[in-house]
This record gives structure tokens, C-alpha cells and sequence, in this order.
């Protein structure tokens, strides 16, 4: 589940915001990310760990309603608006791939209506209906990114190195920290109802850092890095590009972005299912939360009515970015010092 949930978004966005942020050099801002990512997983297992059982929200209400509220009111927000980035956006790429004659506000509507029902199905629901996909899309996946490797050109993976560091404060790769750490939050609200190993989730983030790495230099190595920065989804490009005779499937673009969008779902889905448990466990204890799950997938729905094009999705990317850093580093960094608070505690 780990390993779908951010397929979904490395292999959509993350390549342009990567490719626009460096002209160079682009394993030097990927790694870099990868080494955060690890960071903040390590930090939010460890601290987890010394509250056996006790999912995030439990952790922080046993702290104080202070805490609780410094830490899960802006947990809360960023979840609702990376859901409403992202039904936003995979409507639009859909609308263009697959169904240019349908509406926008309905293929909105098919993506929160099936999200919805999965997250008012349970965090179980979700999983299990993530297995089923990992075994019929993840082999299709991995066959994608093989033959994606058809035009490459070695030529230009040069220069290796880059100098110029300012690629760190650049809006494109601050933006690329949505696949970095849009999701990995969800280890620490499904710990009462799945559980789980520290080590195998560490090992499905080892298994990212190949398609990080391949979702960018895959179209920088096909088209080079001067053009594949003038596309704005430059992965789906190169899988457009791929041209096999004995393949029976003209294009396998669009076997790839409908994988890439069902993966979407389950994100949505579980993004969507730890808003609502937010508000069920702090503020609503008494309120069904399929009740709640289908408020908040309307509220979310209209403001996505408002949004009339790509560029205005793309400013409330940048809106996001304070809020984003604060939640990948802010909770497991908490987490970790609360955990510490625990141990601590527990010897004396």
C-alpha cells in the first residue's frame, strides 16, 4: 500500500516539478529528497514504536488539547486541500486523455463518488482493495517503465554535477515535496486497525528510490533535458513515445494513466478517510463518519467547481507549500519527541 500510494503521484507530477526546478545534475535534488523522506519516515516509526497500538490522533490527545490542536488542525488542512489538488488535476488529465467529450465536473464527481465509498468502507476496505490492484496493475507498471527505456539516449545524463544549488528554494521542487511526503502520514493513523513492521515499511521505501530516479531521467534521457522541460507531464510524454510492433496495443499511454489514476483513488480514498478521522476522534465523537466522509467529499467537490483552469490548480500547489512542510516535518518530528517524552517517562 505504501508503495501505490505514491506510485500515483511520483509517476505524475514529480518529473516536471524535478526537471523545471534543475537543468542539470537532477539525481542531486532526487536524492536529497529521497534522503528527507527517509528522515521524517524514520522519525515518525521511531517515535511510534513507544505508543504500542495508539494511532497519531490518540498520541496527540494524550498530550493536550494544545498540541492536539498546533499539530492536527494543520494535518487536517493539508489533507483537505492535497485532495482538493488532486481530483482537481487527475480530472483534468483524464478529461484530456480519455474522455475529451465529457465534462469536467462529472469525471470530479465519478472520482469523489468512488473515493467516498471506499474510505466509507474503512481503512481495511482500502487496503484490501489495494493488494487486489497491486497484483494486476503493479506487473503492468514495472512493464512500462522497462520498455520506457526503448529511446533513450545516454548522451544526456550529462553533466552529472551541478553547482548551482539554488534548485532548493526554486517553487517547482518545493512543489516536488507533495511525492515526497504526501502520504506517509497514513502509517501513523492505520497502526490500531492494521498492523504493520517497522522494517518492511522502510523496505518499500528503499523500493521508491529506483522509480524516483526513473520517472525523472527517463524523459530527460529520451527527449533531452531543454525539451522535456517544455512538457508539463514529461513521464506520460515518454510513455506516449513508446512504439512496439509486436504489442497489440496501439498506445500504451492510456493503460498506464488508467493504473496511474485508479492508484489516485486509493490515495484520495485514504486521504479522505484520515481527514474524517480527525474530526470523528476530536471533534465529532458521536457523528457516523460515513456521514462526515460524504460532507467533506461535497465541500471538497464544489470548491473544485471553482477552480476554472491548470494555472490556478498550480497556485494552489505554491499556497500548499508552507502548510505541506510544516505537516511532513512538524508531526514526525513531534511524534519522535513525544515518543522520547514516553521512554523517558516510562524508566523513571
Amino acid at each position: 500500500m505504501y508503495i501505490l500510494t505514491h506510485i500515483g503521484l511520483i509517476l505524475f507530477l514529480y518529473p516536471g516539478n524535478i526537471i523545471d526546478s534543475s537543468s542539470q545534475g537532477q539525481w542531486i535534488p532526487i536524492i536529497i529528497g529521497v534522503i528527507v523522506h527517509f528522515i521524517i519516515l524514520f522519525l515518525l516509526l521511531t517515535g511510534l514504536d513507544r505508543f504500542p497500538h495508539q494511532d497519531i490522533i490518540t498520541i496527540y490527545l494524550r498530550a493536550g488539547k494544545l498540541v492536539t490542536f498546533i499539530f492536527l488542525f494543520p494535518t487536517f488542512l493539508y489533507f483537505f486541500m492535497a485532495n482538493i489538488i488532486t481530483v482537481r488535476a487527475y480530472s483534468e488529465v483524464v478529461t484530456i486523455v480519455f474522455l475529451s467529450n465529457t465534462p469536467l465536473w462529472a469525471i470530479m464527481a465519478l472520482l469523489l463518488i468512488l473515493s467516498s465509498y471506499l474510505a466509507i468502507k474503512g481503512v481495511e476496505a482500502i487496503f484490501r482493495t489495494g493488494i487486489l490492484l497491486f497484483l494486476f496493475l503493479f506487473p503492468l507498471i514495472c512493464f512500462i517503465l522497462v520498455v520506457a527505456f526503448q529511446n533513450v539516449d545516454l548522451h544526456y545524463v550529462y553533466p552529472l554535477w551541478n553547482d548551482d544549488f539554488s534548485f532548493l528554494t526554486d517553487s517547482s521542487y518545493l512543489r516536488s515535496f507533495f511525492a515526497i511526503g504526501g502520504v506517509f502520514l497514513f502509517i501513523g493513523f492505520v497502526r490500531p486497525v492494521i498492523p504493520y513492521k517497522k522494517k518492511k515499511v522502510l523496505l518499500a521505501a528503499v523500493a521508491l528510490i529506483p522509480i524516483f530516479i526513473i520517472s525523472v531521467y527517463i524523459p530527460v534521457l529520451t527527449f533531452g533535458q531543454a525539451t522535456a522541460s517544455t512538457f508539463l507531464f514529461p513521464f506520460v510524454m515518454t510513455v506516449d513515445a513508446i512504439n512496439l510492433t509486436w504489442l497489440m496495443f496501439d498506445r500504451l499511454t492510456m493503460f498506464f494513466l488508467l493504473s496511474i489514476v485508479i492508484f489516485i483513488l486509493l490515495f484520495i480514498s485514504l486521504v479522505l478517510w484520515m481527514s474524517v478521522r480527525i474530526i470523528n476522534k476530536c471533534l465529532l465523537p458521536t457523528m457516523n463518519p460515513s456521514y462526515l466522509i460524504m460532507a467533506v467529499s461535497f465541500i471538497i467537490y464544489f470548491i473544485c467547481l471553482w477552480i476554472p483552469n491548470w494555472s490556478d490548480v498550480e497556485q494552489l500547489f505554491k499556497w500548499n507549500t508552507s502548510l505541506r512542510f510544516y505537516v511532513i516535518f512538524g508531526v514526525p518530528i513531534s511524534i519522535w519527541i513525544l515518543g522520547v517524552k514516553a521512554r523517558k517517562e516510562g524508566e523513571s
